[in-house]
């Protein structure tokens, strides 16, 4: 860890991230984050899986670590490499942020810390996702993690110095003592990254289909084939959607299969590169968001439902509290009541009725986007970690 560029007197931040930011669609949470904490006056070193050094990824400076491909033998490597780097910096940290997945190796540190007689640095455990897989459908690897996660939660809720969530409904659902919830802090977006979409989309001419978009990961749980379905009975009916699900997952060969009996109206696509979604979200006049009403969703904060509205979206969703949350009484939503057929099927009519507008719904979208870019969502996570130093003195 290379501390030359950093005055003493600014707080020292090293935040364990154990999946490699240059291939996971979702590490603009990690990347977006540390650079707007950088600029908020924080010195973070953002430790990483990947290749052995100091990387440049989206231009954020990571400290990269190797990891081995074996299962759980990954992790192991990866943490005994962590602990050795901790170890050189130890007196210049103030704040170690870590995820459930780093907990066994990282809440014993708070004994080393005891044994020195420091108070510092102090532990923050951050929880960004509940387990997703349904019962159905878990393997024994989904069983063990999820025992695993439910472990790591009661223990952090007991060793660490303090916790913080994506949401308070995520605070609430893993029983965080108010005492030690720092704060929370919620997914964000780059609006420069995605306003260009806004500029060159072509909206629909009467006639012409309304392009769905869905990007993100492809499992079951994501309740994509009931979405799928209602479109096909959408098209039957006599109105015209094509229906485009951009990633990869557990269900991708089951909605493959369903989509090659619908004659080009629904697309499975390969998952595409964060910097190039922009440009797929520029073919699209509607994005969705087809989760059901459970709780693991209920206590997210969705990524892509910003990145939508940055690109200039209207959104179709199910009336959940992750999505009404942020969207509140906004106008550029397409509510489906429930997250079955019927229920996606009726939210399809009130896009077509209404699809004259979607270009005004897309506009106040992209404008109620500037409230949740990734700037504001640091700064919740500055304020929280400045509470956490001020009560832990």
């Amino acid at each position: 860890m290379n501390r030359d560029h950093r005055p003493s007197a600014v707080p020292h931040l090293v935040w364990v991230y154990t999946q490699c930011p240059i291939s996971k669609l979702d590490a603009a949470t990690w990347l977006e984050t540390t650079r707007e904490l950088r600029e908020l006056g924080w010195s973070v070193t953002l430790v990483a899986a990947g290749p052995a050094g100091h990387q440049s990824i989206r231009g954020v400076e990571v400290l990269c670590i190797p990891k081995p491909r074996v299962y759980l033998l990954r992790q192991v490597v990866f943490h005994i490499r962590l602990l050795h780097l901790l170890a050189l910096e130890w007196a210049t940290i103030d704040v170690l942020l870590f995820h459930p997945m780093s907990a066994p190796w990282i809440l014993p540190l708070r004994l080393l810390r005891h044994l020195t007689g420091k108070r510092r640095p102090l532990l923050l455990m951050d929880t960004r996702t509940l387990h997703m897989v349904p019962p159905d459908k878990e393997t024994w690897k989904d069983k063990l993690r999820k025992r695993f996660h439910e472990l790591m939660n009661r223990s952090a809720n007991r060793w660490a110095d303090g916790r913080s969530a994506i949401t308070q409904r995520m605070a609430e659902s893993l029983c965080i003592p108010p005492e030690q919830l720092w704060g929370v802090w919620p997914s964000g977006v780059d609006l420069d990254r995605f306003a260009p979409a806004q500029v060159v989309r072509r909206w629909p001419l009467p006639g012409e289909p309304i392009h769905l978009f869905y990007i993100g990961v492809l499992h079951y749980e994501r309740n994509l084939m009931a979405l799928s379905r209602a479109v096909k009975k959408a098209n039957d009916e006599g109105m015209a959607f094509i229906l485009s699900l951009v990633g990869d997952g557990t269900e991708r060969e089951d909605l493959e299969k369903f989509a090659a009996q619908t004659a080009g109206r629904i697309r499975v696509v390969p998952p595409v590169p964060h910097d190039q979604v922009w440009e797929v979200l520029a073919q699209a006049h509607v994005g969705v968001l087809p989760f059901p009403d459970e709780e693991k969703f209920q206590v997210s904060s969705p990524i892509k439902l910003f990145e939508y509205m940055a690109a200039g979206l209207p959104i179709l969703a199910t009336r959940i509290a992750c999505h009404t949350d942020v969207i509140g009484d906004g106008k550029y939503a397409f509510w489906a009541e429930q997250a079955d057929v019927p229920g996606l099927l009726a939210a399809l009519r009130l896009v077509w009725q209404d699809r004259d507008s979607l270009s005004k719904m897309g506009t106040q979208a992209a404008t109620l986007a500037q409230a949740w870019t990734w700037h504001e969502s640091a700064k919740k996570l500055k304020m929280s970690l400045e509470y956490g130093l001020a009560s832990c003195k």
